[in-house]
C-alpha cells in the first residue's frame, strides 16, 4: 500500500484588521485539501472588516498540486487578491522561487521567496 502524506496546516492570528496566516504545505496537494482549508481562510477573512493579510508559507515539504487543486488555489488567490499585503514563501527548491514570481501576478501585495525561515519572518515583520 502506497502512503503519500499531503495537506495544508494553517495558523491564523489576528490583531484588529490585520491577519497573519502561517501555512505549511506538505506533499502533492489535492482538491480535498482545499475543501478543508478554504472554509477556514474564508471564515477568517469574513470576520474582519477590510482585512490586511501577511502570510508565511512553509513549502519545504511541498511537491506541487494535482490539477484540480491548482485550480482551487488560483480561484482562492484571485478571490482575495486585494487582501494580501505580503506573502513570504520559504522553500528549498528553485522552482518555488519561480512559483513566487508567478504568484505575485495574481495578488495585489508582494510575494517573495526565501531559503531561510528567519529571512522570511524578518521581511514579514
Amino acid at each position: 500500500m502506497d502512503f503519500h502524506k499531503h495537506g495544508i496546516s494553517i495558523g491564523i492570528s489576528r490583531i484588529e484588521n490585520q491577519l497573519f496566516f502561517s501555512l505549511k504545505a506538505t506533499g502533492k496537494l489535492t482538491h480535498e485539501d482545499y475543501e478543508v482549508i478554504t472554509p477556514m481562510i474564508e471564515s477568517a477573512l469574513a470576520g474582519v472588516k477590510a482585512p490586511i493579510v501577511n502570510a508565511l508559507i512553509d513549502a519545504t515539504e511541498f511537491e506541487g498540486w494535482e490539477v484540480r487543486a491548482a485550480w482551487d488555489d488560483l480561484k482562492l488567490g484571485l478571490k482575495h487578491s486585494d487582501k494580501f499585503n505580503k506573502v513570504a514563501i520559504y522553500g528549498c527548491e528553485k522552482w518555488q522561487n519561480v512559483l513566487a514570481k508567478i504568484g505575485s501576478w495574481f495578488i495585489a501585495g508582494e510575494v517573495r521567496y526565501f531559503e531561510k525561515m528567519s529571512d522570511a519572518v524578518d521581511w514579514l515583520t
